[in-house]
């Protein structure tokens, strides 16, 4: 049987008690992590409105974006377009992942990668190498400056 000092030991032990868990200086209740299931063929945003909110699909919208689209508003330029193209291909593949035989879905992830490679010709033969292993032939222009995040790299 446990004596009273055992138990006091043991509760001091465990400072937050049977079912919390601790965070710095707080006792907090331990949480299950729920994630929905998307429905087929679910609404989505703009790739404008999806760079901003962080996702495609308005159902997936986390509480933080807004915070994030007030601190680094959307800049309409060839890369951030590139970067929206990417990311609209990166949720629907991830979309098809649970859903593989929506075909307009299927459809459009081909079309966005088809936009991505013309998108992504254009504004190499434009602005330069998007990546180092980009071929640049007898040079190395990626190491030009100003790079096209740098002020008046786009220019």
């Amino acid at each position: 049987m446990e004596t009273a000092r055992q138990a006091a030991a043991s509760a001091a032990a465990r400072p937050c008690g049977d079912g919390s868990g601790s965070l710095p200086g707080n006792c907090a209740a331990l949480a299950f992590p729920y994630v929905p299931m998307q429905e087929n063929d679910p609404a989505r945003y703009s790739n404008a409105d999806a760079m901003r909110a962080g996702t495609l699909f308005p159902g997936l919208d986390l509480p933080f974006h807004k915070e994030m689209q007030s601190r680094y508003p959307n800049a309409p330029t060839a890369l951030t377009e590139l970067m929206a193209l990417d990311f609209a291909i990166q949720e629907l593949g991830l979309y098809l992942t649970t859903h593989p035989n929506d075909r307009e879905v299927l459809e459009l992830y081909w079309s966005y990668i088809r936009l991505g490679q013309q998108g992504r010709e254009k504004y190499v033969a434009q602005y330069g190498p998007l990546c180092v292993t980009d071929p640049t032939p007898g040079s190395f222009r990626w190491l030009d400056d100003p790079w096209p995040w740098d002020l008046g790299g786009n220019d």
